[in-house]
């Protein structure tokens, strides 16, 4: 049998595996945690990727956008050959959607720092948290993997803090992406309705940080860093409520 390669994760990951290969990669799997923790990554930039994009998908095309709107009535522009409205048409379709995205990109958010890491956690909070069927790819009771996957993502096995003293239990976790590389995300839960998101990675810039504290449209975060890994603690709680989670979340953390 030909070793197993990361194409070939990333092949049964896409489902591009013929059978006899996808038998092989699953055995490899089965007996390789690594491995089985980085196809769990992939499959979860996949599905974050996929929540992100779809609803910009679905848009409608704007109006300023239909060469319909954008081109002139060939009727009253008799002397000018139509290719050149079509072509005309098509350049400022380009350049005005292309525009679009790239402003999008831009001023979608902050670009980088503990500010960049805490509108990454407030969208996994707004992606995950309200999700009943699977709010977490590996569940607490695997222990083993959520250590590996954090080990794996960040090079921080022990990156688990206990919050059940305050009322919080860890439900598990994911492996999501973001700009700035892939992201560990925890969720807790109080049982009582009300849930907690923390995520951390690997910082570029920022990498020493206190706490600093975001709040929009009802969602707060509480975000910081050390040693180069930046954490990010959100919720639909109190400012003040979340900072002293936040806190116990920052002592429990082993860096």
């Amino acid at each position: 049998m030909k070793p197993i390669t990361e194409d070939d994760l990333h092949a049964y990951v896409d489902e591009a595996l013929d059978e006899e290969r996808r038998e092989q990669v699953e055995s490899y799997l089965q007996s390789n945690r690594d491995a089985m923790a980085r196809v769990t990554a992939y499959r979860n930039q996949s599905s974050a990727l996929r929540s992100a994009l779809d609803p910009i998908v679905k848009e409608a095309i704007p109006v300023r956008l239909n060469l319909r709107h954008m081109m002139p009535n060939a009727r009253e522009n008799s002397g000018t050959p139509k290719w050149r409205y079509a072509a005309a048409g098509v350049v400022l379709l380009a350049v005005g959607a292309g525009g679009g995205w790239i402003s999008r990109g831009i001023y979608s958010g902050p670009s980088e720092g503990v500010a960049a890491l805490a509108a990454e956690a407030t969208a996994s909070y707004r992606t995950f948290a309200a999700d009943k069927a699977r709010p977490v790819e590996i569940r607490v009771a695997d222990a083993e993997a959520l250590r590996e996957m954090t080990r794996a993502t960040i090079g921080m096995p022990d990156a688990l803090p206990d919050l059940t003293t305050i009322g919080y239990r860890l439900m598990g976790g994911r492996t999501v992406p973001t700009v700035h590389g892939p992201a560990v995300m925890l969720m807790y839960d109080d049982d009582k309705g009300s849930r907690l998101v923390m995520l951390g990675r690997k910082m570029a810039a920022d990498k020493e940080s206190a706490m600093k504290d975001n709040l929009q449209d009802g969602v707060g975060s509480w975000t910081w860093a050390r040693n180069g890994i930046g954490f990010s603690l959100v919720g639909s709680k109190p400012m003040p409520e979340l900072r002293a989670i936040a806190d116990r979340a920052k002592d429990e953390i082993a860096l």
